[in-house]
């Protein structure tokens, strides 16, 4: 019954990663991504490492697919943190005064 179930989850974690490495649209690979996360957690819990398996579930699961669409989202808006963006601004990026 444990062989059937490591290869259970290592059948899970290997499809996880290829939907993961297949995905085109960036939100849809952080969805995926917390699912291999959570695949894996599984696998470490099957392998009897529960340290493992709760250090993945806060990692990999959670911190690393919210950090990605941060950044998808920060790139989608125009990337600057006071929210203005280089095309708004003239020759050079010097804004209004560069204009003149």
């Amino acid at each position: 019954m444990g062989d059937a179930l490591i290869a259970l989850s290592l059948a899970l974690v290997a499809a996880a990663a290829t939907a993961a490495v297949l995905a085109r649209d960036p939100v849809r690979q952080s969805t995926v991504l917390a699912l291999l996360g959570l695949s894996l957690a599984i696998l470490f819990a099957v392998l009897q490492a529960p340290d493992v398996a709760l250090s993945q579930l806060a990692v990999g699961s959670a911190l690393t697919p919210l950090m990605l669409l941060l950044a998808v989202r920060k790139v989608r808006r125009g990337g600057r943190a006071d929210g203005s963006r280089d095309a708004d601004r003239g020759a050079g990026g010097r804004g209004e005064e560069g204009r003149r």
